[in-house]
């Protein structure tokens, strides 16, 4: 009798033991998703803008969670963002900043949820913010297409592709600067084309540059990207 006593408080405290160690309410932590990527609506990609202040407006992002967002625009000097003019957050989808005249201003938007989650930021878009007595604006800096920044190419050649604009509408040339030092020495003058095929070899890194003139005496240096082979 004494030995049956002995199993059922054994029994009844591991029970006990094991009842007290588990919790109803364990399982996979929840995981908190971004919102989706906002995009821009005003000022659009390229405009001369004659209002000051100036109010930026764009689409509503999207929280699958269903948590509150509110926006983050950032406004810089530069296609690269190194040189942020004005960061500013809102909770609606527009924003009225004040900037000076005769900018040429690039800018962007990122959504950010409740849980401090934020979404990638959207492509830079940019626009001049007209000057007192301006005759001529410069040329937009110039934008990469490919190829992609810091990625490896393989073959023997490769075709360096840019992009650029001007808010006067004037005809633009370019100025390409191409090698395997930085910075990269000056390989043509004056190119029409958007495109240019350069040699490479393999296990190299290049680095490369524009220069896009207006005709006017303007004339914007462009970043200066790299690639491996």
């Amino acid at each position: 009798m004494k030995k049956i006593s002995s199993l059922l408080v054994f029994i009844f405290v591991v029970a006990c033991s094991k009842s007290d160690g588990e919790n109803p309410n364990s399982g996979p932590e929840a995981i908190n998703s971004a919102p989706t990527v906002p995009l821009q609506v005003f000022p659009t990609n390229g405009l001369l803008c004659t209002d000051i202040p100036l109010e930026f407006r764009w689409n509503s992002a999207t929280d699958k969670d269903g948590d509150a967002i509110s926006y983050e625009i950032e406004i810089a000097s530069d296609a690269s963002f190194n040189n942020i003019l004005e960061k500013a957050s809102s909770n609606g989808t527009k924003k009225v900043v004040a900037l000076e005249k005769g900018l040429m201003v690039n800018w962007r938007v990122r959504a950010k949820d409740s849980k401090n989650e934020y979404s990638d930021f959207s492509p830079g878009w940019n626009f001049y913010t007209e000057g007192e007595g301006v005759v001529n604006y410069l040329p937009f800096t110039p934008t990469l297409i490919g190829p992609v920044l810091n990625t490896k190419v393989d073959g023997s050649s490769v075709t360096l592709e840019w992009s650029s604009s001007d808010v006067d509408g004037d005809n633009l040339v370019y100025d390409i600067y191409f090698g395997k030092t930085t910075p990269p020495a000056l390989v043509e003058v004056n190119r029409l084309d958007r495109t240019l095929v350069v040699a490479i070899e393999i296990d190299q890194t290049y680095y490369w540059q524009i220069v896009v003139k207006d005709g006017n005496g303007g004339e914007t240096i462009g970043d200066i990207w790299k690639f491996k082979s």
